[in-house]
């Protein structure tokens, strides 16, 4: 009879933390769920596209300000603006770089993008 005990209330137990811990992971991918939606919304809620009149875009995960009168698009190649990082790995001048994205969240001074590079040779 007491080994009876034991097995039924050891199943129980089992089956308890069982329930628990699937629960506890259902909750936790619900939470994250929809702390990635608000993420989201609130992304979409700071994201620009143009900046004093001036389209804004992301090449290589920064974002650029182009003054162009035809606007850019996904794919585009750009000459960059030189800096330190860009001439200590390139060497002087503008650096080459392809637009990613046609807006950004960024809020901070942007660089102007120098030029539309040639197209690359097919």
């Amino acid at each position: 009879m007491a080994e009876a005990h034991r097995r039924g209330w050891s199943e129980g137990y089992k089956s308890g933390s069982e329930s628990s811990a699937s629960y506890s992971r259902s909750r936790i991918e619900r939470l994250e769920q929809r702390v990635k939606e608000l993420e989201e919304q609130l992304d979409d809620a700071k994201r620009v596209y143009e900046i004093g009149g001036h389209q804004v875009v992301d090449v290589g995960g920064y974002a650029y300000r182009w003054r162009g009168s035809t606007p850019l698009e996904v794919g585009d190649r750009v000459l960059l603006p030189e800096n330190y990082v860009s001439r200590m790995k390139n060497g002087p001048g503008p650096t080459l770089g392809v637009v990613s994205k046609l807006d950004t969240t960024y809020r901070g001074p942007l660089s102007d993008i120098v030029s539309r590079a040639p197209a690359a040779d097919g």
